[in-house]
């Protein structure tokens, strides 16, 4: 195995993990200004308020994207493993 062939290894298991994440994280990110906007705008400054709607939306998010990132983690997979007897060479 090639250093060339390890890296490009690692960057599709970074862009694998980044993609699978992204749909989470936006979620949670636009979540999260909405609810700073809301404390913003109303002066309330409770910390605890902007825990339970953002995990409520992840875990929405989650159940509708979970299709979608178990494809993508099972063609990575499966990728990865018919492109094993060549990675170990």
């Amino acid at each position: 195995m090639t250093p060339a062939e390890v890296v490009t290894l690692g960057q599709n298991a970074i862009w694998m993990a980044i993609l699978l994440a992204a749909p989470l994280l936006i979620v949670g990110m636009v979540v999260g200004i909405l609810i700073a906007l809301f404390q913003a705008t109303t002066q309330i400054q409770e910390m605890t308020l902007t825990f339970v709607p953002k995990i409520f939306a992840v875990m929405l998010t989650m159940l509708f994207f979970s299709s979608w990132m178990m494809a993508k983690m099972i063609a990575y997979t499966k990728d990865l493993i018919i492109n094993l007897p060549m990675l170990i060479r």
